[in-house]
C-alpha cells in the first residue's frame, strides 16, 4: 500500500487525504456548538447531553483501532467502504432519534464510520514514500486545520439556519471526499484478522471507565453504578490476560514496550481532553452567561482557529527539519495557560470571554499541530506492517483522552462552576506540553 507520484502528485494526494480526515473535526468542534440547542430540543441537563461529544469521542477512537487493524489485514480499499457504509447508516438514525439516547446511540455510529474513514486517509498518509511525505503532510495538516477553523462557525451557521441535527451529521461530508481517494487505497492487505475480543475487551473498559466518571452528574442508581464498575473491573482484567496471550492482537506487546509510542499517545490524549473540554464548556458559557447566539460563538472562534491552520500546515512542512516536539510543547503549553487564565477571567474581569475565545482557538492550533508532528514522526517509526493498527491504536488514545477531558468537566460541573472545571482540566494539556519535549524525533 504505496502512494506514489505517478498516481497524484504529492501536494494533490496530501489535499484529498486531509478533505478526507477533516470532516471528522466537525464531530467535535461544530456539535459543541450546538450543545446548548440539543439540551433545549429534549430538555435534558448538561452532564446528559455531554455523550453527545463523549460517545462521538470514545467511538471515534474505538473505530480507527479496529478499522486500523482491518486496514492492514484488508487493505485500505475495504476501510473506505465499510466506513462510508457505517458512517451513512449512523447519520440517518441521528436525524430520525427521537430521544437523546437514540441521538447518542446514532452518534456513536457515526463516530465509527467517521473513524474508518480517518484511519483510511492516516494509513494512507504513512505509506506515502518518505522523500513525498513532507508534501503530503504539509497539505493534509493544511486542510484538516482549515476544518478545525471553518468548524465552530459553520456549527454556528448550520445550527442557526437549518438544524442542529443537520450540525450533529457534518462528518458524513467525508463521502464526498471518498471516492477521489479510493484509486489511491489498497484492495490487498497481509490477511491477519482482527482481535475482536482484544477490541472488545478494550471497548467495555473505556467505556466504563467513562460512564463511572460521570455517575454522580448523571445521577444513577447505586446497584447501577456498582454492576457497571464490575463490568469495567472484569473487561481490564481480561484485557491485562489477553494481552499477555495475544502479544499482536488489539493492543500489542510492541506498543506497550515503546516509549515514544506511549509519549505520542500521551501527548494526543492530553491536548484532545484539552479540546474537548473547551468544545463542551465554552459554548454554554457564552450562551448561558453572556447571553450569545450559536452563530456568535463561531464567528469569535473563528480567527484563532483560522491562525491554527497556518501553523499547522508550517508544521508539517518544517518537521522534517526541526524536532517536532518544541511546536508541540510551545503550541499546547498556551493552550493550556490561556484555558486555565480563561476560569479567573471569566469570575474577576470583563475579558473573560475574550480569554475563554483565545484558549479555545489555541486549542484548535495545538489539535492541529499535534496531529501533524505526530503523524510524522509515527509513519517514520511504524513499520508497513503495523502502521494501520499503530495509528489507529494511537489515535484511540487521543479520543480517549478527549472524551475523558469532557467528562471531567461534566462531573466537576456538579460541585463547581464550569470555568473552574475547566480550570482543573486545563492540567491535560500543560502535562501533555511538558511529555511533547520527549517526543523522539522522525526516524528515531
Amino acid at each position: 500500500m504505496t502512494v506514489t507520484r505517478s498516481v497524484q502528485t504529492a501536494g494533490a494526494v496530501g489535499l484529498k487525504l486531509g478533505l478526507l480526515f477533516g470532516p471528522a473535526v466537525f464531530g467535535v468542534t461544530a456539535a459543541g456548538v450546538a450543545l446548548p440547542d440539543v439540551a433545549d430540543a429534549f430538555d435534558a441537563g448538561t452532564a446528559a447531553v455531554n455523550w453527545v461529544l463523549t460517545a462521538y469521542a470514545v467511538a471515534l477512537g474505538l473505530g480507527m483501532a479496529l478499522f486500523g487493524q482491518v486496514s492492514d489485514g484488508q487493505g485500505t480499499r475495504t476501510t473506505l467502504l465499510a466506513g462510508s457504509a457505517v458512517l451513512g447508516v449512523g447519520a440517518l438514525i441521528c436525524l430520525l432519534a427521537p430521544t437523546l439516547i437514540v441521538l447518542v446511540i446514532g452518534r456513536a455510529a457515526v463516530a465509527v464510520g467517521s473513524g474508518a474513514v480517518s484511519m483510511g486517509a492516516l494509513a494512507l498518509v504513512a505509506a506515502t514514500p518518505p522523500e513525498d511525505r513532507p508534501v503530503v503532510l504539509a497539505r493534509f495538516g493544511g486542510a484538516m486545520a482549515v476544518f478545525a477553523a471553518g468548524a465552530t462557525l459553520t456549527g454556528g451557521l448550520v445550527t442557526d439556519l437549518l438544524s442542529w441535527r443537520i450540525t450533529l451529521v457534518l462528518p458524513t461530508l467525508s463521502l464526498l471526499a471518498v471516492p477521489g481517494c479510493l484509486p489511491l487505497a489498497s484492495a490487498t492487505g497481509a490477511g491477519q484478522r482482527v482481535d475482536a475480543l482484544g477490541a472488545a475487551f478494550l471497548s467495555l473498559t473505556v467505556a466504563g471507565a467513562l460512564v463511572l466518571m460521570q455517575a454522580p452528574a448523571l445521577q444513577l442508581a447505586g446497584a447501577i453504578v456498582a454492576l457497571i464498575a464490575v463490568v469495567c473491573s472484569m473487561a481490564a482484567v481480561g484485557l491485562g490476560y489477553w494481552i499477555r496471550r495475544c502479544p499482536e492482537g488489539f493492543v500489542p506487546h510492541w506498543a506497550i514496550q515503546d516509549r515514544g509510542f506511549l509519549a505520542a499517545a500521551a501527548v494526543g490524549a492530553g491536548v484532545y481532553g484539552g479540546l474537548f473540554a473547551a468544545m463542551y464548556a465554552t459554548p454554554q458559557i457564552l450562551v448561558a452567561t453572556y447571553g450569545w447566539s450559536v452563530l456568535r460563538v463561531g464567528l469569535w472562534l473563528l480567527p484563532g482557529a483560522v491562525a491554527g491552520a497556518v501553523l499547522s500546515r508550517v508544521a508539517g512542512a518544517a518537521g522534517p527539519r526541526v524536532r517536532g516536539g518544541r511546536i508541540v510543547a510551545m503550541t499546547v503549553g498556551g493552550f493550556a495557560v490561556f484555558l486555565a487564565a480563561a476560569a479567573f477571567c471569566l469570575t474577576r474581569t470583563s475579558l473573560g470571554p475574550v480569554t475563554l475565545v483565545v484558549g479555545a482557538s489555541l486549542g484548535f492550533a495545538a489539535f492541529s499541530v499535534a496531529q501533524v508532528i505526530i503523524t510524522a514522526v509515527m509513519s517514520a517509526r511504524l513499520t508497513p506492517a503495523r502502521r494501520g493498527g499503530g495509528m489507529g491504536l494511537l489515535n484511540l488514545g487521543f479520543f480517549v483522552g478527549g472524551g475523558t477531558g469532557s467528562a471531567i468537566v461534566a462531573a466537576l460541573s456538579r460541585w463547581l462552576a464550569l470555568p473552574d472545571a475547566l480550570a482543573v482540566v486545563a492540567l491535560l494539556p500543560l502535562l501533555a506540553a511538558g511529555l511533547a519535549l520527549t517526543l523522539p524525533g522522525e526516524g528515531r
